[in-house]
């Protein structure tokens, strides 16, 4: 059973970048396929991101171009890069595991951490 924490979150100007880092233990990078998710307080958990072990992605509409996923299979370590952001993306980002394609869809992740926010504000 994988394990995930993520980091990085922060607040970050408009028009500026974060790196968000999701760590995982338990299982290698190389029989998971990882997503990043966020959630504004009542709203429902949106698919942002998706890598599979066969380094296929998944991006949503709304950051394709501006966001990319990476791995660090020695580290252990699932990225997403986000750049120009806007106000709009402010929302808890979490990092999820499951065993299977790429898939945007938050119900087919067992696995998920704890989150981390992100807040994108002058």
């Amino acid at each position: 059973q994988v394990h995930v924490v993520e980091s990085g979150g922060g607040l970050v100007q408009p028009g500026g970048s974060l790196r968000l880092s999701c760590q995982a233990s338990g299982g290698s990078l190389n029989y998971y396929t990882f997503g990043w998710f966020r959630q504004v307080a009542g709203k429902e958990r949106e698919g942002v991101a998706s890598i599979g072990n066969d380094r296929h992605t998944y991006y949503a509409e709304s950051v394709e171009g501006r966001f990319t996923i990476s791995t660090d299979n020695a580290k252990n370590t699932v990225f997403l890069r986000m750049s120009s952001l806007k106000p709009e993306d402010t929302a808890g980002y979490y990092c999820a595991a499951r065993q299977g394609a790429v898939s945007e869809n938050q119900y087919l992740y067992p696995y998920w951490g704890r989150g981390t926010q992100v807040t994108v504000s002058s």
